[in-house]
């Protein structure tokens, strides 16, 4: 199932995810907030009131206050190894796909990057 902000890329439906990390920042707890792309990302920051100023280039750092407002615009919750494998496959430009299957296919990909780094030697 695919929720989430309404967007387009390629004619398939965009999602954003909240992770289900805790980690402290002053007085408040923070999390991870991604997306299959930047628009969407941006869009639901601007949706829930997160400043660009949190933005880390390919995630934003969000209060769970504000997480609870992203899920109740449709961000998928995920686990904090899904959302660094997503994160890990995107940058390397692979599709964030299922966060099921996330951890799986990052496992994939690194041993598919040592095998073709490993052949070269």
């Amino acid at each position: 199932r695919r929720a989430g902000v309404d967007g387009v890329s390629g004619g398939r439906a965009m999602t954003v995810y909240v992770d289900d990390m805790r980690a402290p920042f002053r007085r408040m707890v923070m999390c991870h907030m991604i997306a299959d792309g930047d628009g969407e990302l941006h869009e639901m920051a601007d949706r829930i009131g997160v400043a660009r100023r949190w933005y880390q280039g390919d995630h934003y750092d969000i209060c769970l206050a504000k997480r609870e407002l992203a899920v109740a615009a449709g961000a998928v919750e995920i686990t904090w190894r899904q959302c660094g494998a997503m994160n890990y496959l995107r940058k390397r430009g692979e599709p964030m796909g299922d966060p099921a299957t996330a951890v799986e296919r990052m496992l994939a990909v690194m041993g598919e990057r040592k095998a073709a780094r490993e052949a070269k030697r």
